[in-house]
């Protein structure tokens, strides 16, 4: 008997060594450092050598070793910058990497000594390009010290000019202080946050944890936040305060319905409490996850079809003079993405929906959703339902609660299945519920009787299909079961009993529904001993509301819509089939149809044998000796490709079969879209529950009816303390009253717009009346004499 051979393991990597990807790395051996390709030093220079160093940048590029963005991440610089120093390279070899002699970069081309020359010089009305003479620096070293505009440094002017003429000018932090008691800017700190009078410990001690801060804003005009913007160009300001103003008819003001729910998910708490600040900047954490929830909701898919929104108008949605626009937003992303955390974000969200609805997660449904990838990169496949194939892909995995509504998202390794993932996401679960015992709802893909034992261990109840061959049950078993689950009867033909697994180790109940015509059978395997058998049947159905979940995020969310194409290195030492086992397989499955015609040829030719003039086995093989020689052929070819296969490992690692396979798309930014949908889904979810009493078709048009609350035109009028909204008719008298009804829970919330003091009250403006109404049933007389007359204008509408 054979020992069995140890794997090949790769060595750990050291701790000074930055991988690149899984071809090439960079080590860090004291004052050295080495470029290694596939285990070879290819290039070695010193810590202090930015020419050497630049160079080992092009080299390993312009080589093919590399792509852009992996060598700026190990080198820790910007792509901007290998592509730099390609170009130098290209057009003057090794000198032109030296660093460019003349000013250092972040060094100020005036002296901080003659800073108050030029802010006296601004005060006088002096230009520019006048400053600049005097001193002898060129016009934009101005420009760039005092702002962009000249019509931004004019507003900043008065506030310089309120000092008085014995004490020199302050700076914009210290002038804003002085002018504005109330802001307390301190220098160099940046703006502070305020809330209603209380500081962070006295909302800690009345339990307002989810408290948005309220950022101060110098701008008194809501068309024109320039001293807000150049606060946070001077580093001042870390988030910009909503500023809202009266306004009449604005296009998708309605998605103002929608905050409440917002807020009560908890993510603007919660990024705060991740990611803290992500400024200095005009845009800041706040008004930049507010903006993507505003986007998903609105149906702006992806970043680019804001290049189709005109920015002032859906600025004035937000609170500010306009909203940012497809780069803005792009770096926003890419800096939240930075922190890696958004799974961390995604569990926390899912714990806090889990207090506020745990009545909801008695049942989970799990299952995957694979995303078609149609770019060059190489990298694994899937099989993708909607197109019956294998293609590139990755896989998301949703954990959606009893009514639908999705509540967790993990993205698998490699797209692994759903029984390898089932135990990854059941211990995720077990963080959200502790030790609450849930019921486990999922499709064929997670059979496995050995998987059945392991979640039963680990505290959960099962509920799916049984999968494989099973004995038919006879007709005469079958009883009819009716009853009323979730407000709708139902009506099931059903089996009920006991079966084991596992070699009779593992008991489970086995419900099985028959169709109305009686010719299918569809087995339910559960370990709910406690339910009724209708209801096991209806819980195991109703698992197509997480189909339709995904059908209609692909087609209002865009689901499968890729956020970036950038690709991070996946896990070299990952195993996958061998593809020369795959090509012999091919080879041997041609071989043998081959060899199935040859015999069936020379099975037909024996049939067929005269025996008068051919009795013996010798003189049937001489007279067919040319069918022979090829069916002696086909079986040695057989014979020889089934022992090269029988030498050939059935899996080898990823690194061995192609160096384009070791990458996978990146994940952080798509998880970060993926949460801001789920939870602008999870608002429009709340909605249609607040619409359900007051809409007799909830279940049918509810989120038709929300999706047209959201686009609709409204009204803002804004006081001292409350921001009105004021929503204008919908498209039918009983859809107006039913927005009316929710407009009126909605008001009971009492909930602020995020980063402001301003309650929000919402309204609608009651549908127009058609015509005079009848006070009761008409008659055939009161018929014949209304269409004997004239028709008559309608008295309120003319008016």
């Amino acid at each position: 008997m054979s020992t069995q051979l140890a794997l090949a393991l790769p060595a750990s990597t050291a701790s000074t060594t930055v991988v690149i990807n899984g071809r090439a790395t960079l080590r860090v051996e004291g004052e050295q450092r080495v470029v290694v390709v596939a285990g070879l030093p290819v290039h070695h220079y010193g810590v202090g050598d930015a020419v050497a160093e630049a160079y080992a940048m092009v080299f390993l590029v312009d080589s093919g070793f590399a792509q852009q963005h992996e060598v700026a991440r190990a080198f820790g610089c910007s792509v901007r910058t290998v592509r730099r120093h390609q170009r130098r390279y290209a057009e003057g070899g090794m000198a032109a990497l030296a660093p460019r002699s003349g000013w250092r970069l972040g060094r100020r081309r005036v002296a901080s000594k003659r800073l108050r020359v030029v802010e006296r010089l601004k005060a006088e009305g002096v230009g520019n390009r006048e400053i600049a003479r005097r001193l002898g620096v060129s016009e934009k070293a101005i420009r760039k010290l005092v702002g962009p505009r000249c019509e931004e440094q004019q507003e900043v002017l008065p506030l310089v000019m309120a000092e008085t003429s014995a004490s020199p000018p302050a700076p914009p932090a210290a002038v804003a202080a002085q002018e504005f008691p109330s802001a307390a800017v301190p220098s160099p700190s940046r703006v502070t946050s305020t809330t209603d009078g209380d500081d962070d410990s006295s909302r800690q001690e009345r339990g307002d944890n989810d408290a948005e801060p309220v950022p101060m804003s110098l701008d008194g005009k809501a068309s024109d936040r320039s001293l807000d913007r150049l606060l946070a160009a001077f580093g001042l300001l870390d988030d910009a305060a909503p500023v809202f103003a009266s306004a009449r008819g604005i296009a998708g003001a309605g998605v103002l319905v929608a905050i409440p729910a917002l807020v009560e998910s908890g993510i603007f708490a919660l990024a705060r409490k991740l990611y803290g600040e992500i400024g200095p900047a005009f845009y800041g954490l706040r008004t930049t996850v507010l903006v993507l929830l505003v986007m998903a909701l609105l149906r702006i898919q992806r970043p680019e079809q804001l290049k189709e929104r005109d920015p002032a108008g859906l600025g004035r949605l937000l609170g500010l003079d306009r909203a940012p626009e497809v780069k803005t937003l792009r770096r926003k992303l890419t800096r939240l993405a930075a922190h890696h955390r958004a799974e961390q974000l995604g569990a926390e969200l899912a714990r806090r929906r889990v207090e506020q609805r745990g009545q909801v997660v008695g049942f989970l449904y799990v299952d995957g959703h694979v995303r078609a990838y149609h770019g060059k990169h190489t990298l694994p496949k899937a099989f993708v339902t909607t197109r019956r194939l294998a293609m590139p892909a990755t896989t998301d995995y949703w954990v959606n609660d009893s009514v639908g509504d999705p509540l967790l998202v993990l993205t698998a390794e490699a797209n692994a299945g759903l029984a390898k993932m089932l135990p990854t996401v059941l211990a995720h679960v077990r963080d959200l519920v502790s030790t609450r015992r849930v019921t486990v709802v999922f499709d064929r893909g997670g059979y496995s009787p050995k998987l059945f034992a392991q979640i039963l261990a680990q505290g959960f109840d099962l509920l799916t299909y049984r999968k494989g061959k099973v004995r038919r049950i006879a007709q005469r078993h079958f009883v009819r079961r009716r009853a009323k689950l979730d407000g709708c009867w139902v009506r099931y033909a059903l089996d009920d009993r006991a079966v084991r697994l596992l070699k009779g180790t593992l008991r489970l109940r086995q419900v099985t529904r028959q169709s109305e015509d009686g010719q299918h059978q569809t087995p339910v395997l559960t370990s709910r001993w406690d339910l009724r058998d209708i209801e096991v049947a209806y819980r195991m159905f109703e698992r197509w509301r997480q189909e339709n979940f995904f059908k209609y995020m692909r087609e209002e969310f865009l689901l499968d819509a890729l956020i970036d194409y950038q690709v991070e290195p996946d896990d070299p030492t990952r195993t996958v089939p061998n593809p020369e086992r795959r090509a012999l397989d091919k080879d041997i499955r041609a071989v043998r149809g081959e060899l199935a015609k040859i015999e069936q040829r020379f099975g037909a030719a024996a049939a067929d044998n005269p025996e008068g003039q051919r009795p013996t086995m010798r003189g049937f093989k001489i007279a067919h000796g040319k069918l022979g020689t090829q069916l002696r052929s086909a079986r040695q070819r057989l014979a020889k490709l089934i022992a090269q296969r029988r030498q050939l490992p059935q899996r080898v690692e990823v690194q061995d079969t192609s160096q384009g396979a070791v990458i996978k798309l990146a994940t952080e930014r798509k998880h970060l879209s993926n949460l801001i949908k789920m939870v602008a889904y999870q608002a429009e979810s709340e909605l249609v529950a607040r619409l359900g009493p007051h809409y007799a078709r909830a279940d049918e048009e509810g989120r038709t009816l929300v999706h047209e609350l959201l686009h609709a035109a409204a009204d803002l009028e804004v006081t001292d303390s409350e921001l009105r909204v004021t929503l204008h008719p919908l498209s039918s008298p009983h859809r107006t009253l039913a927005a009316k009804a929710l407009c009126e829970q909605l008001d009971q919330t009492a909930i602020t717009f995020p980063g402001s003091r301003l309650r929000l009250r919402f309204d609608i403006q009651p549908p127009p009346l058609r015509g005079l109404a009848f006070p009761g049933p008409r008659t055939s007389a009161d018929a014949s004499a209304t269409c004997s007359q004239p028709p008559k204008p309608d008295i309120l509408q003319s008016g």
